[in-house]
């Protein structure tokens, strides 16, 4: 039984016979040329060269140009070699191969193909791969469905299926990874066996070996990653620093070392941060979200088993009496409209109580720490509350004594009522 691929190159080679012996039989006699043109054989084959399309016997539409290309060619078709030594043991079908040894060493390979000195050159089985570039998937046995566009690109691949190259030595060092994506001069060109990466721009991922599922957008982004996963960096050297961590996110933003689980967005000499989508939501049941000077966001959190040393805040929150609430107005280059405002100011309150202050990255005054305040405000009110509700018992005694009083001196008097206001 013939294989799915015989069937498939056999139906069209009889249709395409039947075409060119009907254009013979329409064509003028006249315009036939005497002697035939140098190198046309029967079937639509075409053999110039020493030992060129030497082992033919009944392929069709061949082309062999160059010192033993096509050699070893008996029954397949549609095979193009043009260079010495391409498609020099190939006994597949529809293979093209051009360039010296492109595709030297395929025998059962098909629909590759091969552009460029030595591209595919130890191509055996692989099927489907393209190579434009000299030694591009040069190393390239079994692995299909490989593209690979510019000198080098992809030339230590054996094994590995479904990569694509496009720069030079773009996945140089490629050998059994799959389903990577390389565009930019020596992008991904140390990846071994990393699977399912992408890599657009010059040095891209450049130094990942193992690493999967990482995507890399832009020059040099994520270009110390070795065996890190799940990283996605964009922008101009985004993620340069990243190297083992995992599942970071890096937009403009160097990242850290090491680090895991972060997404960083930006560096610390951006001067503002717009976010569409936020303003005039409703987040329900959620909390406040707080930035510290490095830029790192984050809520705060009450659980107990996040805190240590938990004591009463007792007297701490009479520093609130200390401090002057005022009104003020943003300078105009932050505020241009300058709008009235309420609040503290950081360096009267700092004389108060150092740690109800926040500073920027270069340990200067930046802002009050109001949830701190709002805790020490609601300590005294309690406070207050506490002394509110013994001035009540005691109040509330002193009635039961003026009625006791009362009814020792006059028994037979109607009780005396006495009205004590708490105010």
């Amino acid at each position: 039984m013939k294989s799915p691929v015989q069937r498939k190159t056999e139906i069209p080679l009889i249709l395409i016979t039947l075409a060119f012996a009907c254009i013979g039989v329409l064509a003028p006699s006249a315009l036939a040329v005497v002697p035939p043109p140098d190198g046309g054989y029967p079937g639509g084959n075409t053999a110039e060269g020493q030992a060129a399309l030497l082992s033919l016997t009944t392929g069709g539409f061949n082309a062999a140009v160059g010192w033993q290309s096509l050699r070893s060619i008996t029954t397949a078709s549609f095979n193009t070699g043009v260079g010495a030594g391409t498609l020099l043991v190939n006994t597949a079908n529809e293979n093209t191969a051009t360039g010296t040894a492109a595709l030297l060493s395929n025998t059962n390979g098909f629909q590759n193909t091969a552009i460029g000195a030595f591209a595919l050159f130890n191509n055996t089985d692989g099927n489907r791969n393209t190579a434009i570039g000299d030694v591009s998937l040069l190393n390239n046995t079994t692995g299909n469905f490989n593209t690979a566009t510019g000198n080098e690109s992809l030339s230590s691949n054996t094994t590995g299926a479904s990569n694509t190259a496009n720069g030079f030595s773009a996945l140089v060092s490629n050998t059994t990874g799959n389903f990577n994506t390389a565009t930019g001069n020596v992008a991904l060109a140390s990846n071994t066996t990393g699977n399912l990466n992408t890599a657009t721009g010059h040095l891209a991922l450049l130094y990942n070996t193992i690493g999967n599922f990482n995507t890399a957008i832009g020059y040099q982004a994520l270009r110390e990653n070795i065996g890190g996963a799940g990283n996605t960096a964009l922008g101009y050297l985004a993620g340069q620093n990243l190297t083992n961590g995992d599942d970071n996110i890096c937009i403009a933003a160097d990242g850290v070392a090491g680090e895991g689980g972060t997404i960083r967005i930006g560096r610390p000499f951006i001067g503002a941060t717009y976010i569409a989508g936020i303003f005039g939501q409703t987040s329900s049941g959620g909390t406040t979200v707080m930035v510290n000077s490095d830029g790192r966001l984050g809520t705060t959190t009450s659980s107990r088993r996040f805190k240590d040393e938990i004591k009463p805040m007792s007297k701490a929150s009479e520093a609130l009496f200390a401090l002057k609430p005022g009104t003020f107005r943003y300078k105009k280059e932050l505020d241009s409209e300058g709008i009235p405002q309420f609040g503290l100011v950081a360096e009267e309150v700092a004389e108060v109580n150092p740690d109800l202050v926040a500073r920027d990255a270069k340990g200067e005054l930046y802002t009050v720490r109001y949830e701190a305040v709002n805790a020490m405000l609601l300590n005294e009110f309690l406070k207050e509350h506490a002394t509110v509700q013994e001035l009540k018992k005691e109040i509330a005694a002193l009635k039961a004594g003026l009625r006791k009083v009362s009814a020792q001196i006059d028994p037979g008097a109607a009780p005396l009522h006495t009205v004590v206001s708490n105010h």
